[in-house]
């Protein structure tokens, strides 16, 4: 398993194809700051309260200078079957080997149901313009997450 990464820490490469069949280079897109969030799977309940939660509250992260991308496993089709379900206004990206989530500590052990096994962890990542990361959250409860995240960004503005 990756050591999970922390602030400071330089951005792992991510270049993955989004849903839209486009390619998407995280050190290219260095304009911005960038919330990339770890999911499991599109279309469960974690993972659509977290995605619709970055939904409606993209504005506020957009206002403070943050593009939002999440990564699954999940292949292009499907993700943008989930952008089109929940009208997600934001980047998805899929990371079907898991690679870039093994690269960036996104799995490990993780517990659901009771039964452990190794798998994606729910985890989100503040990557600034100059491509360090100023956040590593791993192992996040998917409900009021995007809210502690604003409040996170909040005070160490």
């Amino acid at each position: 398993m990756a050591r999970e990464l922390t602030a400071g820490d330089p951005a792992p490469a991510l270049v993955l194809t989004a849903h839209d069949g486009s390619t998407v280079d995280l050190a290219k897109r260095r304009e911005r700051a960038a919330v990339v969030y770890f999911y499991p799977r599109a279309f469960t309940p974690g993972c659509t309260t977290e995605a619709c939660d970055f939904r409606d509250n993209l504005a506020a992260l957009q206002s403070r200078g943050y593009d939002v991308y999440g990564v699954s496993g999940d292949d292009p089709a499907e993700l943008a079957r989930f952008v089109t379900e929940y009208q997600l206004p934001y980047t998805l990206l899929s990371d079907p080997d898991h690679a870039a989530a093994r690269r960036w500590g996104a799995w490990g052990e993780r517990t659901v149901n009771g039964e452990t096994s190794v798998g994606p962890l729910r985890s989100t990542f503040v990557v600034g313009t100059d491509g360090t990361l100023t956040s590593a959250q791993y192992r996040v409860d998917a409900t009021g997450h995007v809210a502690r995240l604003l409040a996170e960004l909040e005070a160490t503005s």
